[in-house]
């Protein structure tokens, strides 16, 4: 199995009308189309695998190291390279370019992005803490998360407490994200619901890793109209 995925970046949100008139709430994404830099086989990695680059960048901007190496490869150079692996070698080649047409056939997919950054939180907004009394002697402390460490013994706060600090901006992942729409002549693709990050942040879609068996929204649509249909029927 082939497991490429692509980059792209975050438009921003609208809504997609259905014939039957009802409207869902979808992403937006520009995608970027990849190019295959490198062909990495099983002999030398002990896997087979594709390497491709997405995003271009200025030639100034890149190590000398990796100027080499573009240059070795006789390509531009790419500002994001992403390693895919895959069971055969000979249905890619170097060089070729890839975009919306491996998601022909898909009607879910897992996303990965990084969630807006809210800078330094109180546990109240990051952990959803209930704060301390309103009342009865507490003063000044009312958001405050209240004590952290034990006694003497093990009198030390452990890693991982939940406290104060900085919120989001961090790398997320969701799952099963529902294909409403694809559009290959301007590259972009629509998903059911929001994602995380915020406008023109990159986003990487792969295929999605679990056997999904669910029916699309416009699956299901055309099953109840085949049942309303049924109905008519019957009645006449």
């Amino acid at each position: 199995m082939n497991n490429l995925g692509l980059i792209g970046k975050k438009v921003g949100m609208t809504r997609e009308f259905f014939p039957s008139g009802i409207s869902i709430p979808v992403t937006v994404i520009k995608i970027e189309k990849g190019r295959i830099i490198d062909l990495i086989t099983k002999d030398s990695r002990g896997y087979n695998a594709v390497r491709i680059g997405f995003e271009s960048i200025k030639g100034s901007k890149l190590t000398k190291s990796m100027k080499g190496f573009f240059s070795k490869k006789s390509t531009e150079p790419k500002k994001i390279l992403k390693e895919f692996r895959v069971d055969n070698l000979k249905d890619f080649k170097e060089g070729n370019e890839i975009g919306l047409e491996i998601f022909k056939d898909t009607k879910f997919v897992d996303i990965k992005a990084k969630t807006i950054g809210k800078g330094f939180a109180g546990v109240m907004k990051r952990y959803n803490f209930s704060g301390l009394r309103a009342s009865h002697g507490v003063s000044v402390s009312h958001r405050s998360h209240g004590s952290t460490g034990q006694r003497q013994d093990p009198g030390k706060v452990f890693k991982g407490k939940k406290m104060a600090g900085h919120m989001g901006d961090k790398l997320r992942t969701m799952q099963n994200l529902e294909i409403v729409k694809s559009d290959l002549e301007n590259n972009l693709i629509y998903l059911k619901g929001s994602i995380p990050g915020s406008k023109k942040s990159t986003i990487y879609i792969n295929k999605s890793v679990k056997n999904i068996t669910k029916l699309t929204l416009n699956e299901k649509l055309e099953k109840q109209l085949k049942l309303k249909n049924i109905e008519d029927k019957k009645k006449k």
